[in-house]
């Protein structure tokens, strides 16, 4: 089923940008992508605050948080393609303005239902922000200045959750939760004006209609799949939501390749691309590259606080050294992808990305403090940058220029399941860990307590400082249990990487950039 084709879409002309309206149209975008990037993690540091705030449960203060990310990936997809048909300037506005607005709704919202809806809209609007900024670049930009220009947006991307975790810390600290929302609108607010100025306004000619049933299809699989991945963790895998949420998501996945094999060129996203190597590789290091970042905040941010005692602002400043790697990294990827060819530059952020994780296995202890984990979070945040950028360019360079909206979108889409399969399985493997060591532990404690005691370390923290409870010899006891809970985790994700390195030494892309064929 098709919708006719809009008849009135051309290729843009005019005079090529000058270099100061290409820096000008960088920043715009980067500034659009931070607010995105920011909103994911900036509630992470609220959960009390809201549950006291909306007398909400855990469970109502996950979805506040979780549903951004779910119609966020949901709609990257269909919403890329419409900026792509409609133009990515006029999507890139109104989803700024939708976000903004979204965003400041949340600001003012006087329960936990009004909150839900706010935070539904604002995923709607980063869906139309996210891919359009990358198109942006990939569209405007000349060849030989391309790169360059992916590598700020992925450091950028790659970032923004850090620095916005840092400032949603701070501001929570300073001030209230409430003023989390202010930093979105003020960049969402930026963005638009930088880019009323100097934006252009690119439409793609498309002599198909829309692919209505290959959007919908991509969107309850991207829903299902995320949901499941986001209730897993949560509530078991085994629970009925979560088996229905990757059923629906699975039977989806299937139908959507179907349906886009049979449309082929009119498809929304011609997945016979995935053969060539640039596409298939990119995506897949994208993946594994964005669970092990998720993966490393899950144990991250429990380890600084409750093994080494730290508040929520100091522990999001401690990450902050992985992401200037990371940003470092994604600014170097090109230069060196053009000395020793995209394969080997991939293959070393790879082999970086393993060795931050041998580093974490082998140096973290319960009395090791900060420096234990730095040597291990720099590997990681260099690793990251080096095969982020030259990801990003091979999928973007394997679908043509009318598609560089679905292009962007795809990359975006990597990066969310990326992010919600690391957090799910470094998170259940911590978990797990931590569960066997402390039900090892010798300690003087009810079974009710015992049973709490194992489900976290921040409850066991809590019982230790009850009365009558084994306070220190509990605290030392989770703490060492955390660890190894850490370690089994850090083991497990250092084994993928070993596999993926494998991968991209014979299946990752040729010479320097990343769109060539399989041969």
């Amino acid at each position: 089923m098709t919708i006719r084709p809009d008849r009135r879409a051309q290729v843009p002309t005019g005079p090529e940008p000058s270099a100061r309206q290409l820096r000008l149209i960088l920043i715009s975008v980067s500034i659009a992508l931070m607010a995105v990037i920011a909103s994911v993690s900036g509630l992470n540091v609220a959960q009390t605050h809201l549950a006291v705030a909306f007398g909400a449960s855990q469970g109502t203060v996950l979805w506040i948080i979780n549903i951004y990310t779910l119609a966020l990936a949901s709609l990257l997809l269909p919403l890329g393609a419409i900026g792509d048909r409609w133009g990515r300037r006029t999507v890139l506005l109104a989803g700024l303005a939708l976000f903004g607005v979204a965003s400041a709704a949340g600001a003012l919202a006087p329960n936990a239902e009004l909150m839900l809806v706010a935070r539904l809209v604002a995923g709607v609007g980063a869906a139309m922000i996210m891919p359009i900024t990358l198109a942006v670049i990939t569209s405007t930009f000349p060849e030989e200045q391309k790169g360059r220009a992916i590598g700020v947006w992925t450091g950028v991307g790659g970032s923004g959750g850090v620095v916005g975790l840092f400032l949603s810390a701070f501001l929570v600290d300073v001030a209230s939760w409430r003023w989390l929302f202010a930093l979105p609108v003020v960049l969402a607010g930026a963005a638009m004006v930088m880019t009323l100025r100097v934006v252009p306004n690119s439409v793609e000619r498309s002599g198909h209609g829309f692919d209505v049933v290959g959007a919908v299809s991509s969107v309850v699989a991207v829903a299902g799949l995320i949901f499941a991945l986001q209730e897993g963790p949560e509530h078991g895998w085994t629970d009925g939501p979560t088996l229905l949420g990757l059923m629906i998501g699975g039977l989806s996945v299937a139908v959507f390749v179907r349906w886009q094999l049979r449309l082929q060129d009119a498809a929304l996203l011609d997945v016979r691309l995935f053969r060539e190597r640039g596409l298939s590789a990119g995506s897949v290091i994208l993946v594994t590259a964005f669970g092990v970042q998720a993966g490393i905040m899950v144990a991250l941010l429990p380890f600084l606080q409750a093994v080494l005692g730290w508040s929520a602002l100091v522990s999001s400043l401690a990450m902050l050294p992985m992401a200037v790697m990371l940003v470092v990294g994604a600014g170097l990827a090109p230069r060196v992808s053009g000395l020793i060819g995209a394969r080997w530059t991939l293959a070393g952020g790879t082999a970086l990305l393993g060795a931050g994780l041998v580093l974490l296995a082998l140096l973290v202890a319960a009395d090791g403090g900060y420096l234990a984990v730095l040597p291990g979070l720099l590997a990681l945040g260099l690793g990251s940058g080096l095969v982020m950028t030259p990801s990003t360019e091979a999928i973007t360079g394997a679908l043509p220029q009318q598609k560089q909206g679905v292009a962007s979108a795809l990359n975006d889409v990597t990066r969310e399941l990326g992010t919600a399969l690391g957090v799910a399985l470094l998170g259940a493997l911590l978990s797990s860990g931590y569960r066997s060591a402390m039900s090892g532990a010798s300690l003087d404690l009810s079974p009710d307590a015992a049973e709490a005691a194992g489900d976290g370390i921040a409850n066991a923290l809590e019982i230790a400082n009850s009365p009558g409870a084994a306070g220190p010899e509990l605290v030392r006891a989770a703490q060492e249990s955390f660890v190894e809970g850490w370690q089994q985790a850090m083991w497990v994700g250092a084994a993928i990487t070993a596999v993926l390195l494998v991968y991209v030494l014979v299946r990752g892309p040729r010479g320097t950039g990343g769109s060539e064929a399989a041969g």
